[in-house]
């Protein structure tokens, strides 16, 4: 009998150092990765988790926003080269600081986590009128738990993106003991507390929801970044219904392969857990689950340790619900490929296996990158999608701490 899904606690993400499985030639059991990685655990805490929460502002995206969907794929090529030349800019000419503290006013905490917290702020000039959420990260902790690489690729990754499924940064600075980073806010909040308040979506919202990431994956990865964190607790509802993914911690910019153990237990694809070196097929094991928990309510694997997790990840096997459709079934079969061979997105062809997938035949890509198509969710644009935090003042010290680590932030 298969055991319940422990689906109100949140799953937290984790990251071994860098440095320690970046050697291909010293692999890892999904055994010593348990070892190395205690922290990859459930926390035990309420539905209301995680601490980024950002606003949807209109994005006026560069394909246009005329009627034409038979746009043909040399377009769409034309305008991800575009963009591509547009990240390596500013990937090689970040923003740096463009705000001070003062420049706001503080509203409230919406969110705590490990590093800091999130707040709303609105910005004291008049003609600013939207709502920030500024994510305020702790230097010294940031530094102690050994998240300064992280925490300055996640700037300089974020500030060169641009794409209406990912959230956009407005504001970086920092001061003698505290990072910023002012990003848009959602009010829709996580849909992980969306998705267990309804149980499971219907095939199609999560097909809705699904082309999202796809579009946001082919978007990410043609300019070279893996994200690394597909789930729905990253993935916060808009004022308009639509998708923002967030929190680009582990995203990383990947010429070849990569060794790094990071990720959330259930999302893990196989090469990772057994660290055979990976690339932007890690992403479409992680769309195939996050596929699977939208229609489900579940994810495909879990347990409650994580090497009884990682043991049924490698295992390749899946076993569907009887509601799934065939066509459902069968691309998600693709996608949970062990064989990275045979998984879709990870092919001679990319992503167009998956788009022209019979699953998908009647989505509208070029109409959904536009915003053209009705959400069959419009989220509460109050803040009652969040829970009450203590508020705590922010004291700055006299010095900067850590100086040099964050000279580049």
């Amino acid at each position: 009998m298969m055991k319940k899904f422990q689906k109100y606690f949140k799953r937290n993400s984790c990251k071994v150092d860098e440095n320690t499985s970046s050697d291909p030639s010293q692999p890892a059991t999904p055994v010593e990765i348990v070892a190395s990685q205690s922290c990859f655990s459930f926390n035990k805490s309420p539905i209301k988790r995680r601490f980024l929460l950002f606003k949807s502002s209109s994005i006026n995206n560069s394909m246009g926003a005329n009627n034409s969907a038979k746009r043909s794929q040399t377009d769409i090529q034309a305008y991800l080269d575009q963009e591509k030349v547009k990240f390596l800019e500013k990937i090689e000419n970040p923003i740096r600081q463009n705000a001070t503290l003062e420049d706001f006013e503080l509203i409230r905490t919406v969110g705590t986590g490990s590093f800091g917290r999130v707040v709303l702020v609105k910005h004291r000039k008049e003609s600013v009128v939207e709502t920030i959420a500024l994510k305020v990260l702790d230097r010294q902790v940031v530094f102690k738990m050994k998240q300064v690489d992280h925490t300055l690729a996640e700037k300089r990754i974020l500030q060169a993106l641009s794409c209406p499924f990912i959230v956009k940064l407005l504001y970086t600075f920092k001061d003698n003991s505290y990072l910023y980073l002012g990003l848009e806010y959602a009010p829709g909040g996580e849909m992980f507390t969306h998705l267990r308040a309804c149980g499971r979506y219907t095939e199609e919202m999560t097909r809705f929801y699904a082309a999202q990431i796809v579009l946001a994956f082919e978007y990410l990865h043609h300019l070279g970044v893996i994200y690394r964190d597909l789930k729905p607790e990253n993935l916060l509802f808009a004022s308009d219904g639509y998708l923002k993914m967030t929190d680009f911690g582990f995203a990383k910019r990947v010429k070849d392969r990569t060794w790094t153990l990071c990720g959330t237990p259930e999302y893990l694809a196989p090469e990772i857990i057994l660290s055979r070196g990976y690339n932007k097929g890690v992403d479409y094991w992680a769309l195939g689950v996050l596929m699977y928990e939208m229609s489900a309510g579940y994810p495909p694997f879990f347990a409650d340790q994580p090497i009884q997790i990682y043991e049924k990840i490698v295992s390749g096997r899946v076993r569907f619900p009887n509601h799934f459709s065939v066509d459902l079934k069968d691309l998600l079969k693709n996608l949970l490929q062990v064989d990275l061979t045979r998984r879709f997105g990870n092919l001679k062809a990319g992503v167009k296996d998956i788009k022209e997938h019979r699953w998908f035949k009647d989505m509208d890509f070029i109409a959904m990158y536009e915003k053209q198509l009705p959400a069959p969710f419009i989220p509460r644009t109050d803040k009652e999608n969040y829970e009450m935090y203590d508020e705590q003042p922010l004291t700055v010290a006299a010095t900067e701490r850590f100086q040099k680590e964050f000279a580049d932030f």
